[in-house]
Protein backbone atom coordinates (compact mmCIF):
# COMPACT_ATOMS: atom_id res chain seq x y z
CA UNK A 1 0.00 0.00 0.00
CA UNK A 2 1.43 3.30 -0.94
CA UNK A 3 0.52 6.64 0.57
CA UNK A 4 -1.96 7.28 -1.86
CA UNK A 5 -4.20 4.31 -1.41
CA UNK A 6 -2.85 5.14 2.53
CA UNK A 7 -4.30 8.92 2.11
CA UNK A 8 -8.12 7.13 0.04
CA UNK A 9 -8.26 4.33 2.78
CA UNK A 10 -7.77 7.65 5.81
CA UNK A 11 -10.82 9.59 3.82
CA UNK A 12 -12.73 6.57 3.81
CA UNK A 13 -12.98 5.53 7.31
CA UNK A 14 -16.51 6.27 8.84
CA UNK A 15 -16.31 8.85 11.43
CA UNK A 16 -18.37 6.44 13.75
CA UNK A 17 -18.04 2.60 14.29
CA UNK A 18 -20.02 0.54 12.23
CA UNK A 19 -20.32 -3.00 12.24
CA UNK A 20 -17.77 -5.17 10.69
CA UNK A 21 -18.59 -8.56 8.82
CA UNK A 22 -22.81 -7.48 8.14
CA UNK A 23 -23.04 -9.47 5.26
CA UNK A 24 -22.41 -12.79 7.40
CA UNK A 25 -26.02 -11.60 9.12
CA UNK A 26 -29.07 -12.21 8.28
CA UNK A 27 -29.31 -8.07 7.90
CA UNK A 28 -32.97 -6.22 8.30
CA UNK A 29 -34.78 -3.52 9.82
CA UNK A 30 -37.75 -2.60 11.60
CA UNK A 31 -39.89 0.21 12.87
CA UNK A 32 -40.87 0.99 16.17
CA UNK A 33 -44.22 2.02 15.74
CA UNK A 34 -45.51 5.19 17.95
CA UNK A 35 -49.31 6.43 18.03
CA UNK A 36 -50.51 8.66 20.57
CA UNK A 37 -54.39 8.18 22.04
CA UNK A 38 -55.86 9.84 24.63
CA UNK A 39 -52.23 12.08 24.95
CA UNK A 40 -50.56 9.29 25.64
CA UNK A 41 -48.21 7.41 23.42
CA UNK A 42 -48.72 3.65 22.83
CA UNK A 43 -45.89 1.10 21.22
CA UNK A 44 -47.81 -0.63 18.38
CA UNK A 45 -47.15 -4.53 18.07
CA UNK A 46 -48.03 -7.26 15.61
CA UNK A 47 -48.90 -10.74 16.28
CA UNK A 48 -47.34 -12.81 13.20
CA UNK A 49 -49.14 -14.98 11.14
CA UNK A 50 -49.02 -18.58 11.61
CA UNK A 51 -48.85 -19.17 8.32
CA UNK A 52 -45.22 -17.22 8.27
CA UNK A 53 -42.42 -18.17 9.95
CA UNK A 54 -42.15 -17.62 13.72
CA UNK A 55 -45.85 -17.06 13.24
CA UNK A 56 -47.72 -16.40 16.99
CA UNK A 57 -44.74 -14.62 17.60
CA UNK A 58 -45.06 -10.51 18.97
CA UNK A 59 -42.82 -7.77 16.82
CA UNK A 60 -42.55 -5.09 15.28
CA UNK A 61 -43.49 -4.39 11.46
CA UNK A 62 -39.71 -5.15 9.66
CA UNK A 63 -38.35 -7.50 7.01
CA UNK A 64 -34.96 -8.32 5.12
CA UNK A 65 -33.32 -5.39 3.53
CA UNK A 66 -34.05 -5.78 -0.06
CA UNK A 67 -31.11 -4.75 -2.82
CA UNK A 68 -33.36 -2.32 -4.03
CA UNK A 69 -33.48 -0.27 -1.12
CA UNK A 70 -31.19 2.96 -0.53
CA UNK A 71 -31.14 2.75 3.35
CA UNK A 72 -32.44 0.82 6.66
CA UNK A 73 -35.22 3.62 6.84
CA UNK A 74 -36.62 2.91 2.97
CA UNK A 75 -36.37 -0.97 4.48
CA UNK A 76 -38.60 -0.18 7.57
CA UNK A 77 -41.07 2.30 5.85
CA UNK A 78 -41.77 -0.47 2.87
CA UNK A 79 -42.37 -3.15 5.58
CA UNK A 80 -44.09 -1.11 7.68
CA UNK A 81 -46.64 -0.09 4.68
CA UNK A 82 -46.78 -3.55 3.48
CA UNK A 83 -47.68 -5.33 6.80
CA UNK A 84 -50.07 -2.13 8.04
CA UNK A 85 -51.63 -1.07 4.46
CA UNK A 86 -50.43 2.61 5.63
CA UNK A 87 -49.85 5.33 3.58
CA UNK A 88 -45.97 6.64 3.28
CA UNK A 89 -47.61 10.19 4.41
CA UNK A 90 -48.94 8.66 7.26
CA UNK A 91 -45.46 7.89 9.13
CA UNK A 92 -43.07 10.26 10.30
CA UNK A 93 -39.61 8.57 10.91
CA UNK A 94 -38.05 10.43 14.21
CA UNK A 95 -34.69 8.71 14.40
CA UNK A 96 -32.87 5.51 14.51
CA UNK A 97 -32.31 3.83 17.53
CA UNK A 98 -29.44 1.20 16.79
CA UNK A 99 -28.82 -2.25 15.67
CA UNK A 100 -29.43 -5.19 17.75
CA UNK A 101 -27.81 -8.46 17.40
CA UNK A 102 -29.77 -11.39 17.91
CA UNK A 103 -28.64 -15.11 18.98
CA UNK A 104 -29.11 -16.38 15.94
CA UNK A 105 -26.96 -14.73 13.67
CA UNK A 106 -29.60 -11.60 13.06
CA UNK A 107 -28.94 -8.07 12.27
CA UNK A 108 -31.91 -5.68 13.72
CA UNK A 109 -31.61 -2.35 12.33
CA UNK A 110 -34.17 -0.49 14.42
CA UNK A 111 -35.93 3.04 13.49
CA UNK A 112 -38.40 4.60 15.63
CA UNK A 113 -41.62 6.37 14.13
CA UNK A 114 -44.70 7.91 14.74
CA UNK A 115 -48.07 6.69 13.19
CA UNK A 116 -49.99 9.08 12.15
CA UNK A 117 -53.77 7.47 13.01
CA UNK A 118 -56.39 8.29 14.91
CA UNK A 119 -57.32 4.41 15.45
CA UNK A 120 -56.42 1.15 14.37
CA UNK A 121 -59.19 0.89 12.23
CA UNK A 122 -57.61 3.21 9.96
CA UNK A 123 -55.01 -0.02 8.88
CA UNK A 124 -55.61 -2.28 6.12
CA UNK A 125 -53.65 -5.28 8.33
CA UNK A 126 -52.01 -8.14 5.67
CA UNK A 127 -53.59 -11.06 7.07
CA UNK A 128 -51.37 -13.04 5.51
CA UNK A 129 -48.45 -12.11 7.60
CA UNK A 130 -50.27 -10.17 10.42
CA UNK A 131 -52.58 -12.04 12.50
CA UNK A 132 -53.47 -9.25 14.60
CA UNK A 133 -52.28 -5.63 15.68
CA UNK A 134 -52.40 -4.12 18.93
CA UNK A 135 -51.16 -1.51 21.33
CA UNK A 136 -49.36 -1.19 24.87
CA UNK A 137 -48.42 2.25 26.77
CA UNK A 138 -44.89 3.25 26.96
CA UNK A 139 -45.35 3.78 30.19
CA UNK A 140 -46.47 -0.05 30.80
CA UNK A 141 -42.75 -0.59 30.20
CA UNK A 142 -41.47 2.61 32.52
CA UNK A 143 -43.31 1.22 34.99
CA UNK A 144 -42.07 -2.90 34.50
CA UNK A 145 -39.05 -4.58 34.14
CA UNK A 146 -38.50 -7.44 32.32
CA UNK A 147 -38.20 -10.66 33.28
CA UNK A 148 -34.58 -11.78 32.69
CA UNK A 149 -33.81 -15.73 31.25
CA UNK A 150 -30.68 -17.31 29.50
CA UNK A 151 -30.04 -19.90 26.55
CA UNK A 152 -26.61 -21.32 26.19
CA UNK A 153 -24.57 -20.79 23.01
CA UNK A 154 -22.71 -23.61 21.54
CA UNK A 155 -20.22 -23.78 18.42
CA UNK A 156 -19.34 -26.83 16.17
CA UNK A 157 -17.16 -27.13 14.11
CA UNK A 158 -18.86 -30.27 12.69
CA UNK A 159 -22.20 -31.92 12.33
CA UNK A 160 -23.53 -35.58 10.99
CA UNK A 161 -25.86 -35.27 8.26
CA UNK A 162 -28.91 -37.29 7.83
CA UNK A 163 -27.39 -40.44 6.57
CA UNK A 164 -24.69 -40.08 9.73
CA UNK A 165 -22.01 -38.63 7.60
CA UNK A 166 -19.52 -36.61 9.69
CA UNK A 167 -19.58 -32.81 7.55
CA UNK A 168 -16.60 -30.45 8.70
CA UNK A 169 -17.92 -26.60 8.64
CA UNK A 170 -14.32 -26.10 9.90
CA UNK A 171 -11.46 -28.75 8.89
CA UNK A 172 -9.50 -28.30 12.47
CA UNK A 173 -7.06 -31.63 11.01
CA UNK A 174 -6.48 -30.40 7.92
CA UNK A 175 -5.73 -26.89 8.93
CA UNK A 176 -3.75 -27.55 11.89
CA UNK A 177 -5.71 -25.46 14.35
CA UNK A 178 -5.96 -26.82 18.43
CA UNK A 179 -6.94 -29.95 19.16
CA UNK A 180 -9.79 -28.87 21.47
CA UNK A 181 -11.82 -27.36 18.70
CA UNK A 182 -12.62 -30.61 17.52
CA UNK A 183 -15.15 -30.52 19.86
CA UNK A 184 -17.99 -28.40 20.55
CA UNK A 185 -16.86 -25.17 22.44
CA UNK A 186 -18.92 -22.97 24.67
CA UNK A 187 -20.42 -19.86 23.34
CA UNK A 188 -21.42 -17.38 25.97
CA UNK A 189 -24.87 -17.28 27.89
CA UNK A 190 -27.40 -15.00 26.04
CA UNK A 191 -29.88 -13.10 27.55
CA UNK A 192 -33.63 -13.33 27.17
CA UNK A 193 -35.88 -10.57 28.02
CA UNK A 194 -39.62 -11.29 28.74
CA UNK A 195 -42.55 -8.74 28.89
CA UNK A 196 -45.47 -10.46 30.30
CA UNK A 197 -48.78 -7.96 29.36
CA UNK A 198 -51.96 -8.21 30.03
CA UNK A 199 -52.36 -9.69 26.50
CA UNK A 200 -49.65 -10.88 25.14
CA UNK A 201 -45.80 -12.06 25.88
CA UNK A 202 -43.77 -10.42 24.13
CA UNK A 203 -39.99 -11.62 24.06
CA UNK A 204 -36.56 -11.52 22.28
CA UNK A 205 -35.40 -9.01 19.71
CA UNK A 206 -38.30 -7.35 20.30
CA UNK A 207 -38.38 -7.49 23.89
CA UNK A 208 -34.57 -6.09 23.39
CA UNK A 209 -35.59 -3.39 21.49
CA UNK A 210 -38.23 -2.38 23.49
CA UNK A 211 -35.83 -2.37 26.50
CA UNK A 212 -33.50 -0.47 24.32
CA UNK A 213 -35.68 2.17 23.82
CA UNK A 214 -36.81 2.56 27.39
CA UNK A 215 -32.95 3.10 28.23
CA UNK A 216 -33.26 5.75 26.08
CA UNK A 217 -35.73 7.61 27.28
CA UNK A 218 -34.38 7.23 30.89
CA UNK A 219 -31.07 8.71 29.67
CA UNK A 220 -32.95 12.00 28.11
CA UNK A 221 -35.02 12.53 31.51
CA UNK A 222 -31.92 12.29 33.57
CA UNK A 223 -29.69 15.23 31.38
CA UNK A 224 -32.96 17.15 31.48
CA UNK A 225 -33.15 17.14 35.79
CA UNK A 226 -29.15 17.68 35.19
CA UNK A 227 -29.82 20.76 33.56
CA UNK A 228 -32.64 22.16 35.97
Amino acid sequence: MDNGKFQKLKESLPAYSALIGREEFFNSAVLIPLVQFENEYHFLFELRSNQIRQGGEVCFPGGAVEQNDNNIIETAERETIEELGLNKNKIEIIGLLGTYIGARGVAVDACVGRLKINSLDELNVQSTEVEKVFTVPVSFFEKNKPEIYWVDLEIHTSYHDEKGNKVDLLPVKELSLPKQYEQPWKGRKHRVLVYKTEGEIIWGITAGLVFEFIKKIDIVISLCCDCL
